[in-house]
């Protein structure tokens, strides 16, 4: 069936001090299921492993290896969010854009939401969204 993945669980697996059951959850899912992501996660996943360089709690080399591991899920990104729609779920649930995003991605394909984020889960709950873990 397929989920869509978030920026929050993608970096738990990056990060080695960083465990939570809902990345596990996911990660083991993301061997038999294709992951759906909005083009904003290209960004944002490689600009936390940069962060994460910059106050040490990764190295390049760590970051080059995370890279390659993420290459060979099935991933696919999407590159058509439904602007009205992106826009009023960040207004009726406080979210950031970047955040409806994601959910605005899990509504329009009928897919469950992997989150770490408490905000966006509520909202996801409140749409109706299945989420992982």
């Amino acid at each position: 069936m397929g989920f869509v993945l978030d920026a929050s669980v993608s970096a738990c697996w990056a990060l080695d001090d960083e465990e939570d059951t809902i990345a596990d959850v996911a990660l083991d899912r993301s061997d038999v299921e294709e992951i759906v992501v909005p083009s904003l996660w290209w960004f944002e996943i490689r600009n936390i492993l940069i962060v994460a360089e910059r106050r040490k709690r990764l190295t390049v080399a760590t970051t080059d290896a995370f890279l390659r591991s993420i290459r060979r899920l099935k991933l696919s990104i999407d590159q058509a969010p439904e602007e009205k729609d992106v826009i009023l779920l960040a207004r009726r649930h406080g979210l950031t854009v970047y955040d409806s995003g994601y959910l605005e991605l899990a509504l329009r394909e009928g897919l469950a939401l992997a989150t770490l984020d408490k905000r966006l889960a509520a909202a996801a709950e409140a749409e109706g969204v299945r989420l992982i873990g």
